[in-house]
């Protein structure tokens, strides 16, 4: 048997127990200045046969597991004990039959088409993958793909209600920005107007929307327009979700090379708070979902439905704002290892105390523990 499928290099945080089904490979813009993701990579197209051999390969593993469950006593289910004999085994363990195994034990339900931008297949050809997956694992309850705006606009909404009828059931688009200035200087290839065509043509259809942006992607110049701007995009689509993706810029970008040459000046941990704030305040929308869900945002805990849960959580952001300078910076330094979550992490002492010490030392020794939070950031791209 073949144990062989191919797996791109990304996906959504969210899609983190989903199967991964590559039917593109890297992205066909590949522009962007932030993104490092793809550069010097080719983008392809899979051709449909080829998806579903993977397909088939993943469903043949599948059964297969099935198989040693029941050999291994647990009636077929794939649950701790089966995970375990598969990764200690000689005879079946492998990084494919054990991503399959993983996804199994997660529920089997949730599938992300992999890479940049899926829905630059041909609708048919994108239809006859999406059978072909359902015909295989009909137990699936939700796909999902990335899509860049600038193919969501092109395509209509009669397409995106076929790709619904077929499976298709979320998708993720990075907006980064509502701003037409942020857009044009990080070359996203888009434009304000192109964002809210796109979105409003995958709401009508039924698809939920998940919307990404980047607060600080405006730098100092744009940080006011790109909020703003941004919230009237936002408010224009009524995504189901926005997701927040703080701007850490990377080594070897193009945006890197702009911030080394003078031409972008980043905005610091808590003036992109400043800037999430009045983003958050101008938003208008029902039923959408805020989700902070990345160690690169400042406040995880920045989450809730609009509009019931917009003064919580912009309380949120006073409650930091409040903190005295030094409890700020111990939250930031806590933040950026991974010892803190949420501001009421403060209350561990053990903690905290550990923190302040780091904190007293840099002041002591007179170091640069801004720049060495920001190199730890490095770490979470």
């Amino acid at each position: 048997m073949n144990n062989y499928f191919e797996q791109g290099p990304i996906r959504p945080p969210s899609e983190a127990t989903s199967l991964l089904i590559r039917v593109t490979r890297n992205c066909p813009w590949n522009k962007c200045a932030f993104c490092h993701t793809y550069r010097g990579s080719k983008f392809e197209l899979r051709g449909v046969e080829d998806v579903k051999k993977d397909i088939q390969t993943m469903k043949d593993i599948a059964d297969q597991i099935a198989g040693l469950s029941w050999k291994w006593g647990e009636g077929g289910n794939v649950n701790k004990n089966v995970l375990r004999q598969i990764s200690d085994s000689n005879d079946y363990f492998n990084d494919f039959l054990y991503t399959v195994a993983v996804w199994l034990y997660f529920g089997g339900e949730n599938v992300f088409l992999q890479d940049a931008n899926s829905l630059i297949l041909k609708t048919a050809d994108l239809l006859a993958i999406l059978d072909f997956l359902r015909e295989k694992f009909p137990h699936i309850k939700r796909i999902t793909s990335y899509c860049r705006s600038h193919t969501a606009a092109r395509k209509t909404v009669d397409e995106f209600e076929q790709f619904k009828k077929a499976g298709l059931s979320r998708i993720h688009i990075g907006m980064e920005s509502g701003c037409d200035e942020v857009l044009s200087f990080i070359h996203k290839g888009v434009n304000a107007s192109d964002h809210i065509k796109a979105g409003l043509n995958i709401r009508q259809a039924g698809i939920e929307l998940s919307e990404y942006v980047i607060p600080g992607l405006g730098g100092v110049k744009w940080t006011r327009q790109h909020a703003l701007e941004t919230a009237r995009v936002i408010n224009a689509i009524n995504p189901d979700f926005i997701r927040l993706r703080t701007l850490h810029v990377v080594p070897g970008t193009e945006l890197d090379d702009l911030m080394k040459n003078g031409e972008f000046q980043t905005l610091n941990d808590e003036d992109v708070l400043r800037e999430i704030n009045l983003f958050i305040e101008n938003l208008d929308v029902q039923g959408t979902y805020l989700a902070s869900d990345h160690i690169l945002n400042l406040l995880e805990e920045l989450e809730g439905k609009f509009p019931d849960d917009k003064n919580s959580i912009l309380s949120t952001i006073r409650k930091y704002f409040k903190l005295t300078s030094e409890d700020r910076l111990i939250f930031r330094l806590g933040r950026r290892s991974g010892a803190f979550r949420r501001l009421d992490d403060l209350t561990d002492k053990e903690t905290y105390l550990k923190l302040k010490s780091v904190v007293d030392s840099y002041a002591a020794k007179g170091g640069n523990l801004e720049e060495d939070i920001i190199k730890t950031m490095d770490n979470y791209i």
